[in-house]
Order: structure tokens, then C-alpha cells, then sequence
């Protein structure tokens, strides 16, 4: 029997009991209080409303006239295992909230119930269910950040790397990630376990560089209890905290010969034993590594051992360098303005051309890192509605490689239509990196702001390639030419 309820309320309840008055009287009062309050004088009542509308809390009685409460109780935690449930009883046993709770009840009320109690009971399972609902969100929100479909690149080595993540996720070939700091070695390895079968076992990373060998080898392998000073209990090391799952370790070049020995037999065996420890542990882990070292240097001074580069070198995946694929610098640029005006609660539309021209001519050592917080930074920073070069990092707009010819003021507005970029006229130039000169024919420098502005264009223009061409000041079959030359013909 529904109530009458404030316009504001706290939450939708669904009231059980068969006791009419006492049904009623507690209905009225939680109304109240601001709750939208549902009644039901019997498990069949119940569980009808249950299967047909949406609730925050079920309180419910433990005796009905047509059945068990607890029986009830089980039933709604397996189909509604999200919903929170406070048991209420006259006729509490020494164990009654012991059972109900390890059937699933949060919390079981003696009657007759106090007002503040049923108030305290109430507002505690709801922060409960608040807390637990906030923890699914962000889990998903990891797990969607970590999908292969949250990478940003057209990029053709990228395209590739994603290809084969795609092919062998679900072996368990060890797999070695190389590239420089910040392009990403972390979230690809995230990736490939969000790709695996092992999705939902744990995925445990562990960065071989930031420890001491002998804390490194505790952290990994686990010790007992006295195998050395300070070890005052027994510890579960990383490979075992895996199990079922992957380990991802980072920065594996570091690691000492001691070590490297340790590590090629779990590798090829998956069994070990902790430190200070005979019994020998036995794990099905799948490992993922990476450094940003040439470990075949290594070998060469000795600092790494061929065997184990054998043993970890069975899929190889070598991300390239930001400044190797500066066609993804606007798409990324783009995705993390946006990004972070979500975070920062901003109102940012875009880059100016002299932003975008530093940061397509800046070399990136930090990479795709870099750039990220570079976006985060100026987003913080900007008092407009757009990211000019006045705000970007001093490292990217006085990096003092560039010579800058005057440029127009047209903002390149990645949110909307890109149709302002016909406005550049000839007149217009890019900034050209002086280091890449000695490298470089001057159309080959060219190439990179060309290929941007071309398919930005014709994004604008949902690739109709006679308006891009209008809009570009070129003919038809000159623009077929530059997507061909340019490799924009394969995203169309």
C-alpha cells in the first residue's frame, strides 16, 4: 500500500510485514522521514513488487503468514544481489542475526524497533549500497580505459600492435613490451589481460626498478617468516598474488643476474620458493614485460642474460615513440582536452594552429605521458575558450628548435566542425623542427602538418573529398594523390 511522501526523497523502500498496523504505522513514519515507501503484507506481495520495480532497501520481516522470511531473504540476495536487506524479528533467537546475516541480510532489528535505530540501520545500508555502487562505476571506468577500443591512433605501427594484441591475448606466450618512458608500456599490458580469458583474475604489476634486489625478490617470490631482518611474518609474493591472472613487470632490465636466474625458472616452470622457505610453490600465471632499455646491448655488457632474453622474447611488441607518429598527436591532443575538461569541469573548445604547430614540431621525450599532462595543465591554465601557445609547457612553446613564421588565428576546434581550417591560406606556414632538417627533404618535413590539416578537413566534411578539395584550394585528383602519398586513403 503506497503512501504519501515528500517531494524530495531519500531513497525507495520496500516495506514487508504482515502485521497490518505495524505495517502501516512504520510506512507512515518513514514517509516521513523523505522515503518513497512501498508496502507488502506478504511474500507473495513481495516478491511480486521485487520482479516488477526498482528499490534501494528491502526491510522485511522474518515470519509471514505464507511463508519464511529467511527463505525470502536467499531467494532476493541471488536475484538481486546489488539490493541491500535489513531483517526484522520478534521472536530473535541467539542465533537469529548470526543465520540472517550469513544469509545475506545486513543487519537484523529486534522489534519492537526504536525509531533512531531503524534510522541508523537504514542510512547505513544505503551508504553501503552508495559505496559498493561507486566501486562497480569506477571498476568499470578502469576497465573501459584499458580496452583496446580506449587507445587513440590511426597510426600504422599502432595498428598493427593492436592486431596482434587481438591474436595473442588469450595464449600464454610471455610477451616483451619495449619503447621509451611514457609511451605506454602499462596500458598495453593492461590491455592484452583485458583481452585474455584470465579478464577477471587479477592483473598484478610491479615495477622491478623502484625496489633493492633483495626487496624485489621478497616482493616477487614472497619469504617466510626469519629468512632475513625485519621479516617478522610470512608474505605472499607478487607471482602468487597472480595466480589465475597475469604479472606485469616493468622496468625488467634492472633486474640483477641473481634474480634474472630466479626469474628465467618460474618463467619456464611457474613454480618457485619464497624466500627462507623448502616448499615449493606452484603457480598458472601469464607474464607480460617491459623496459625501455635495448637489452640486446645488455647482453652484449654482460648485464642480462641471453637465456632469459630468449625466454621472454617470445612475442615482441615495440611501441613507437611519439615523435615517430606525429599524424596521432592532434587525435590525442583532442582526447585527452576532452578528458580533462570532464575532470576540471571546463569549458575548452579547442587549439589554436600556433598550439597545435608547437606541439606537432615539440620532440615529446616524455611521449604520449607528456603530452597528456601538457593538455591537463593548459586546460587548468587557460583563461579562454581555447588552448593557445601561451599556456602549453614553456619545455614545448620555447623548446628553441623552431623558427616561427607569422601564422592567422584560427582555432582548431576538435569539438565541432572543423570547416575553419579552409581559411589557411598559403601564406600560412608550420613551424620546421630544426633537428629533423639534416634529416629531411623540405616536402618530407612538409608531410606531417599536411596530412593533419587534410584529414581534418575531411573529417569536417564527413569525407566528402569534392568539398575537401574546394575547401583546400586544390582539384580533385591532386587531393586523391596527397590521401594516397599521405596514407589517408585507408581510413576513409
Amino acid at each position: 500500500m503506497p503512501t504519501t511522501q515528500r517531494k524530495e526523497t531519500k531513497a525507495r523502500l520496500l516495506v514487508a510485514d504482515d502485521d497490518r498496523w505495524l505495517l502501516e504505522s512504520m510506512a507512515d513514519w518513514l514517509a516521513s522521514e523523505g522515503y518513497s515507501v512501498q508496502t507488502a503484507g506478504s511474500i507473495e506481495e513481495t516478491t511480486k513488487y521485487l520482479a516488477r520495480e526498482s528499490f534501494d532497501l528491502l526491510l522485511s520481516d522474518v515470519r509471514f503468514d505464507d511463508g519464511d522470511g529467511m527463505n525470502l531473504l536467499r531467494k532476493a540476495r541471488k536475484r538481486f544481489p546489488e539490493l541491500p536487506i535489513v531483517m526484522m524479528t520478534g521472536y530473535a533467537g541467539p542465533d537469529a542475526a548470526r543465520d540472517s546475516i550469513a544469509a545475506g541480510a545486513f543487519e537484523m532489528l529486534t522489534k519492537p524497533i526504536i525509531d533512531d535505530e531503524l534510522q541508523t540501520a537504514i542510512q547505513r545500508a544505503l551508504k553501503q549500497k552508495s559505496i559498493s555502487e561507486e566501486n562497480a562505476r569506477l571498476k568499470e571506468a578502469l576497465d573501459r580505459s584499458f580496452r583496446l577500443e580506449s587507445f587513440v591512433s590511426h597510426d600504422r605501427r599502432m595498428l598493427k600492435i593492436f592486431e596482434m594484441i587481438e591474436n595473442v591475448a588469450d595464449s600464454r606466450a610471455t610477451i616483451l613490451i619495449t619503447g621509451e618512458n611514457g609511451t605506454g608500456k602499462s596500458k598495453i599490458a593492461r590491455a592484452i589481460h583485458k583481452k585474455s580469458a584470465r579478464r577477471n583474475a587479477p592483473f598484478v604489476e610491479v615495477a622491478c626498478g623502484a625496489l633493492p634486489d633483495n626487496l624485489l625478490e621478497s616482493e616477487l617470490f614472497g619469504h617466510m617468516a626469519g629468512s632475513f631482518t625485519g621479516a617478522t611474518q610470512n608474505k605472499i609474493g607478487k607471482f602468487q598474488q597472480s595466480d589465475k591472472g597475469s604479472i606485469f613487470l616493468d622496468e625488467i632490465g634492472t633486474a640483477s643476474q641473481a634474480l634474472q636466474v630466479k626469474l628465467l625458472r618460474v618463467l619456464q616452470e611457474l613454480q618457485f620458493e619464497p624466500l627462507g622457505g623448502t616448499e615449493t610453490v606452484s603457480v598458472d600465471v601469464r607474464a607480460i614485460l617491459a623496459t625501455n632499455e635495448n637489452l640486446q646491448s645488455a647482453i652484449a655488457e654482460g648485464r642480462f642474460r641471453q637465456d632469459l632474453f630468449y625466454r621472454i622474447n617470445v612475442i615482441h611488441i615495440e611501441l613507437p615513440s611519439l615523435r615517430e607518429r606525429p599524424d596521432d598527436i592532434p587525435l590525442l591532443a583532442d582526447h585527452f582536452l576532452r578528458c580533462a575538461c570532464t575532470e576540471y569541469s571546463r569549458d575548452v573548445q579547442g587549439f589554436s594552429t600556433s598550439a597545435m604547430n608547437a606541439m606537432l614540431t615539440y620532440a615529446w621525450p616524455g611521449n604520449i605521458r607528456e603530452l597528456e599532462n601538457a593538455i591537463q595543465r593548459s586546460v587548468l591554465l587557460t583563461k579562454t575558450n581555447s588552448i593557445d601557445v601561451d599556456v602549453l609547457p614553456p619545455s614545448i612553446h620555447g623548446h628553441g628548435q623552431t623558427t616561427a613564421l607569422p601564422m592567422q588565428s584560427n582555432t582548431i576546434h576538435p569539438f565541432s566542425s572543423l570547416s575553419s581550417l579552409s581559411s589557411i591560406s598559403p601564406s600560412d606556414s608550420f613551424e620546421i623542427n630544426r633537428s629533423s632538417i639534416a634529416k629531411q627533404t623540405l616536402s618530407e618535413a612538409l608531410e606531417g602538418p599536411e596530412r593533419c590539416i587534410i584529414l581534418q578537413v575531411l573529417k569536417a566534411n564527413d569525407w566528402n573529398r569534392n568539398i575537401t578539395a574546394d575547401q583546400l584550394g586544390i582539384n580533385r585528383t591532386t587531393l586523391y594523390k596527397k590521401m594516397k602519398k599521405l596514407g589517408i586513403e585507408t581510413l576513409a
